[in-house]
């Protein structure tokens, strides 16, 4: 049975995830793509090298930094892997992300039913919206009666503490 619907029904109140537990669930998140993120940078010079012809690796790999942010390789793996990790994760049967989940919070439809990967994804880059607006529609779930960022708001999606 849908959360929203326990809602009306008056048995079972609905607890939306507030500001600052959000705020560490994404801290939690971004350590934890940032460390897998690390991993991979580790061996990315190593494996552009060999497709170059060359086995060893090279005297300019400088870290994550150097890595992730200034290739094309690592960028793609980046917005490919952040995104899948949320929209994978949040659609699926537990609903949230690492996170999330450590701070018992899921994600909802309206009705309080699991997003699709598809809604998922929507709220995922919706977030870039936020960012470029000075990352006021972040500041939105401190104001909003039902804690919904902007990118909430596009994707029709709640964020639940978990019961």
């Amino acid at each position: 049975m849908a959360q929203a619907s326990l809602e009306q029904g008056g048995r079972v109140p609905l607890r939306y995830g507030g500001f600052w537990r959000r705020v560490v669930a994404a801290l939690i998140d971004g350590i934890l793509i940032g460390l897998v993120l690390y991993a991979i940078d580790m061996f990315l010079p190593i494996v552009e090298n060999a497709s170059m012809g060359s086995i060893s690796p090279p005297d300019s790999a400088m870290g994550i930094a150097a890595e992730a942010n200034l290739t094309p390789l690592g960028t793609l793996i980046l917005i490919i892997g952040s995104w899948l990790y949320a929209a994978l994760l949040e659609s699926g049967p537990g609903q949230a992300t690492i996170g999330k989940l450590a701070m018992a919070l899921k994600v909802t439809d309206i009705e309080g039913d699991r997003v699709s990967f598809a809604q998922a994804s929507g709220r995922y880059y919706a977030k870039f919206i936020s960012f470029v607006i000075f990352l006021i529609g972040f500041l939105m779930v401190a104001f909003t009666a039902r804690k919904q960022g902007l990118h909430d708001l596009l994707a029709k999606t709640l964020v639940i503490r978990r019961s």
